[in-house]
């Protein structure tokens, strides 16, 4: 294998006490690491700044995608075994595919009863790795009996718990359907994007429902292994027009995320066209791949040996990369989805 290809090729050492745990009151005023893909060149900034990197004609694209209050806290009819279920994914017939902890009391055909009984769910069979179908009843709004009763879906690595359900949420977050927050955008305040918008940027806005996969390890030593998570991702007609008209003319395309990296990359033709549609994608990004749409990524600090990591090493090239993290840990930069942000320009 190729230097680039281990799992360890993407490792390196995190102080705990540089995980993040809390958002900042302030979205704006984290800090921003601007990087050079080219020649791996650094600059110390405010998220703020941002506004002096973009170019009037350029398009931010920016993932809409509305975190789901996920987790929810059952009791099991038959034992009053508290059992803790956490939304996935939204099926046909008000079916959802779910993560049951602990799994073993959740067998087919178990009746959860969550929040005294506004609503019930029953567990209609065991899919792969685990997760469950359950099918809900209930009397009312299914998104307004959620609000009340469920949490937000924390990453697993931030043990605070949230003050404030928004703030695990961008102020542009419209459609509903993601077990995790597309982290780069928390920083945007709508001032911010009102002062983008009035330098001549474009804001396009696409939808891919973020899955907990995003959190899975890879296990592979050998990255080319490694099975990618499935996400459904939905591009507009307009959105599209934009990005296409914004390459034509020659600005450039910037990515809030790698969210949206992975959206526009997959509806992308081999020509660079963006087309508009809703799908499915596994797309696993890693150095090595040609990117066809973004030129340049908003992104936040990444978990070691993940496979977003691997990601933002196929846009900066890994070593530049796996330097820009050394100085953000020597720096003391706040890491992960509640922390500092990055600019690969």
């Amino acid at each position: 294998m190729d230097v680039g290809f281990h799992k360890s090729d993407y490792y390196y050492d995190l102080p705990e006490e540089l995980i993040a745990q809390d958002p900042l009151a302030d979205r704006a005023s984290s800090r921003l690491m601007v990087l050079n893909k080219d020649t791996g060149e650094i600059v110390h900034k405010h998220f703020y700044d941002i506004v002096d990197y973009l170019q009037p004609g350029d398009c931010l694209v920016l993932n809409n995608t509305k975190v789901m209050p996920a987790r929810l806290y059952s009791v099991k009819e038959e034992t009053g075994a508290v059992i803790e279920v956490l939304l996935l994914k939204r099926l046909a017939d008000g079916c959802y595919e779910t993560l049951v902890r602990p799994g073993k009391k959740a067998k087919p055909g178990t009746v959860l009863s969550f929040g005294g009984g506004i609503l019930k769910g029953t567990v209609l069979e065991v899919l792969e790795e685990g997760n469950r179908k359950i099918q809900f009843s209930y009397e009312g709004i299914f998104e307004e009996i959620l609000d009340q009763l469920g949490e937000m879906p924390l990453p697993p690595y931030i043990h605070h718990k949230l003050q404030d359900k928004n703030r695990y949420q961008t102020v542009y977050a419209k459609e509903e359907g993601s077990a995790a927050a597309p982290t780069a955008g928390l920083h945007f305040t709508q001032e911010l994007l009102k002062k983008i918008e009035d330098k001549g940027v474009y804001l396009v806005y696409v939808t891919l429902h973020v899955g907990l996969g995003t959190f899975r390890p890879v296990k592979t030593e050998n990255i080319l292994d490694h099975h990618m998570h499935k996400e459904s991702y939905y591009v507009d007609e307009a959105a599209a027009r934009q990005i296409n008209e914004t390459k034509k003319a020659g600005k450039r395309v910037i990515c809030v995320g790698t969210t949206s990296v992975r959206t526009v990359e997959s509806a992308a033709l081999e020509d660079g066209r963006v087309t508009a549609g809703n799908g499915d994608t596994e797309i696993f990004i890693y150095p090595g791949y040609r990117f066809r749409v973004p030129d340049a990524l908003i992104t936040n600090f990444h978990l070691p040996e993940s496979t977003l990591l691997m990601l933002v090493s196929a846009m900066a090239g890994r070593e530049h990369i796996l330097k820009a993290y050394e100085e953000a840990v020597r720096e003391k930069y706040r890491f992960f989805s509640f922390g500092d942000c990055m600019l690969i320009i």
